[in-house]
């Protein structure tokens, strides 16, 4: 199995964290290797973030992570599998500050866009009834409304303080972008190739549902049952089982939201609880 990873960028440090958590070690096979192997029969792929929807759809590569952003401008036949909630970002519309225009309908047709997103910005104008002559740019953006290049522009804004800096404010929004896995399509409908792949995104998945959770185990008395059942919800309600020589203490078992582990915790002592005991969750099934 090859999957496309980022070599760089806002996505590569989600990516490896993402990785580690799940326990994939990347054993790189030199200090500038472009590749790394991580289990058996295993090998990642270090390219661009932009190239590697064209890596899936080729079939360079069975799997995926990039953006959702470049996986749109792609426009190439990929199966999205799973979002990985790293690296949000919006793609935005902007415009100078002084630019009486506040939303897209408010701009002349003919209008001058500076982007790297070339065919999300034709369908976003298009989708809205204007037209506008988009600039191909690779990058800086920002800086093409001040030479006069372009009238506005389209790019991935985080929090708006580059456009401000720029004098630039967004007018539009053409995309809430993350980190998305994908796969190629092909492989995805062989049945074992399929299998395999969807097994991989699964594992991922479980370390995502794992994040911010923890796991409470507490012996409490067997007359606080009621009370224990509102305390600790958990996923399914909390797992209760007897404790060896005792006829009036249970164990109580649950996986709570981490923000909550106070407030829980505080509320079992309440009804008595005791040996109250919190662990970190790596992995999280459904």
């Amino acid at each position: 199995m090859r999957i496309a990873l980022p070599n760089k960028g806002r996505l590569a440090d989600g990516v490896r964290t993402l990785f580690e958590r799940a326990g994939l070690d990347l054993r790189f096979r030199g200090d500038r290797a472009l590749q790394a192997s991580f289990g058996e029969d295993r090998t990642a792929l270090f390219v661009r973030s932009a190239d590697i929807p064209e890596f899936v759809a080729n079939g360079a590569a069975d799997l995926g992570v990039t953006g959702l952003d470049l996986v749109e401008e792609s426009e190439r036949e990929v199966a999205t599998l799973l979002e990985l909630g790293f690296g949000r970002c919006r793609l935005g519309l902007a415009v100078r500050s002084t630019d009486p225009a506040q939303n897209v309908t408010d701009l002349p047709d003919g209008v001058k866009v500076a982007t790297s997103f070339v065919n999300l910005t034709r369908r976003y104008f298009e989708a809205n009834g204007k037209r506008a002559e988009v600039v191909p740019i690779g990058g800086a953006a920002e800086v093409t409304p001040l030479l006069g290049v372009a009238d506005a522009i389209v790019d991935v804004i985080d929090t708006g303080s580059t456009l401000s800096t720029n004098g630039l404010r967004q007018i539009g929004s053409l995309l809430e972008s993350s980190a998305v896995l994908i796969a190629n399509p092909a492989a995805l409908a062989d049945p074992e190739r399929g299998r395999e792949l969807t097994d991989f995104a699964g594992t991922l998945e479980s370390v995502l549902r794992a994040r911010g959770k923890r796991y409470l185990m507490a012996n409490v008395p067997r007359a606080a049952l009621a009370d224990i059942r509102r305390i600790l919800p958990g996923i399914n309600g909390p797992t209760i089982v007897n404790v060896l020589d005792e006829t009036e203490i249970v164990a109580a078992h649950a996986v709570v939201n981490q923000w909550e582990v106070d407030r829980v915790i505080a509320e079992l002592k309440a009804v008595g609880a005791a040996g109250i005991l919190v662990t970190p969750i790596e992995r999280l099934m459904p």
